[in-house]
């Protein structure tokens, strides 16, 4: 699906002095006086989940006749055999990258392996390894025609425990998404499919478009019925809804479909956990499914005709969109965890059997991740990453209108006093010591350029300096 994108104007900080350094034009040091809010969630381990052999998602749909063209996750193998990568990190301070693989064959992600890598710097997730035969793998979006190209995932900002073991889950804020254009075995032009993901129910938004699952090869919105994509979160396209969401619903192309139109049979689904699926004909029909991700079974929230009006039957064009719409329109919120897409359509009794999978996964631990707090000043104004939270080195810091939703306003304060977000830290441009001189995102480094120490006033001190954050 596509939205209306409308491009922020950034809030310029007063320079009081104006010089550059050799390694860019920057930003401003000075003292918001205004109070912090940093918080540090705590994660707690839980018990251990052995699994009997060819009991994974992937191996129950094989087993079905349906089996994965596509199975991605970050946290887990979806094949009992699997033994391969999960995914790639690269790091801030040297642009080294690293692929996280498995503690043992068909068992969860070596998070321990990321967090050596990544120690002292910060990381992204470059690339979602598929574990089918089909490596179907998943990079960061390119542009479209909702706009410019996608950031990466901070790698360490959702931390959960699955099987006892500490993970780490992928992260979408605005601005986040992974595609692949050009994948194999992907239903194409009206063929039948079915696909499920683990997400979260208290980290979404209205924002277009947290999808999982089949779009357009050109990133571009070419009309009704070209996508065939799961969607998750509290857009009520055709009203009335059931509550206030988050629901599961299929993003068709140009309409978020909770059944062939308004359907209050769809609930809204606010657990930490969430297992939904969408599967369909191709032609004809489709269906919606959802429940718990940590107990119970799947509820069937519709299941019935496609829409009318180029619905019927649908022109899916094979590649894969995690993250955003299908012209990577990308104001959604959204936590990823698994998640696989079929040959032809799963029945009711192998999802079931997947949902007891997951269930017995044991998924715990705060599913909206550890995203920190904000700085905020006077009259309702949060710091903000300038233009379209791309956050790259350089990019800069400014003051702009408090927006719960945005990424880019929300800071971890860290064991060594930096402060992150988008994967990189609030730096002090050359390192500088003078009043007036800008900050900026700058990979972190460790420098002294780097540290904030939050003050009873709730201004933030630079130690190296003897100066605060100001605007």
């Amino acid at each position: 699906m596509r939205e209306n994108h409308t491009s922020r104007l950034a809030a310029g900080f007063a320079a009081v002095t104006a010089w550059t350094r050799r390694r860019h034009r920057r930003k401003t040091l000075v003292t918001l006086g205004a109070s912090t809010a940093l918080v540090l969630g705590t994660i707690i381990a839980a018990p251990g989940v052995a699994f009997a052999a060819g009991s994974a998602p992937c191996d129950i749909y094989a087993a079905a006749g349906t089996p994965c063209t596509a199975a991605h996750s970050t946290v887990r193998a979806l094949y009992s055999s699997y033994n391969g990568s999960l995914y790639q990190v690269k790091r801030a301070s040297d642009g080294a990258t690293s692929n996280i693989g498995l503690l043992a064959a068909g068992g969860y992600a070596n998070s321990a392996a990321q967090d050596v890598f990544c120690a002292d710097t910060s990381c992204i997730i470059t690339e979602i390894y598929d574990q089918s035969p089909n490596h179907n793998n998943l990079t960061v979006e390119g542009a479209g025609g909702a706009g410019s190209a996608d950031v990466a995932a901070d790698a360490t900002a959702l931390p959960v425990i699955v099987g006892g073991h500490r993970v780490y889950g992928l992260y979408v804020g605005p601005g986040v998404g992974y595609r692949d254009n050009s994948t194999t075995g992907i239903a194409t032009g009206g063929q039948p499919e079915g696909t499920y993901m683990v997400t979260s129910g208290i980290h979404v938004n209205a924002g277009c478009c947290f999808d999982y699952g089949n779009a357009e090869t050109n990133t571009r919105d070419n009309g009704n019925g070209h996508m065939s994509a799961l969607n998750f979160g509290t857009n009520c396209f055709f009203a009335p809804c059931s509550g206030s969401g988050p629901w599961v619903a299929a993003d068709l192309e140009n309409g978020l479909y909770m059944g062939s139109g308004s359907n209050t049979n769809d609930p809204s689904i606010n657990d930490p956990f969430v297992t939904a699926e969408f599967k369909t004909n191709g032609t004809s029909t489709f269906e919606l499914r959802g429940g718990n991700a940590q107990s119970g079974s799947l509820n069937t929230d519709y299941s019935g005709s496609l829409p009318p009006n180029g619905y019927t039957p649908l022109s899916q064009e094979g590649a894969i969109v995690l993250g955003t719409g299908g012209d990577n329109s990308k104001s959604s919120l959204g936590s990823f965890f698994e998640g696989v897409m079929t040959t032809s359509e799963p029945s009711d009794a192998a999802d079931n059997s997947v949902q007891a999978n997951i269930v017995a996964a044991g998924y715990s631990g705060n599913s909206a991740g550890e995203v920190g707090g904000t700085i905020t000043g006077p009259g309702g104004t949060c710091v903000d990453v300038s233009g379209d939270d791309s956050g790259g080195d350089a990019t800069t810091v400014d003051i702009w209108g408090c927006q719960s939703y945005a990424v880019d306003q929300h800071w971890v304060h860290n064991a060594d006093n930096s402060l992150t977000t988008l994967g990189r830290c609030l730096d002090i441009d050359g390192d500088g010591t003078a009043v007036g001189t800008k900050v900026e995102l700058w990979d972190c480094n460790g420098v002294g350029g780097q540290k904030w120490i939050q003050q009873s006033n709730g201004s933030l001190l630079n130690p190296q300096s003897g100066l605060c954050l100001d605007s």
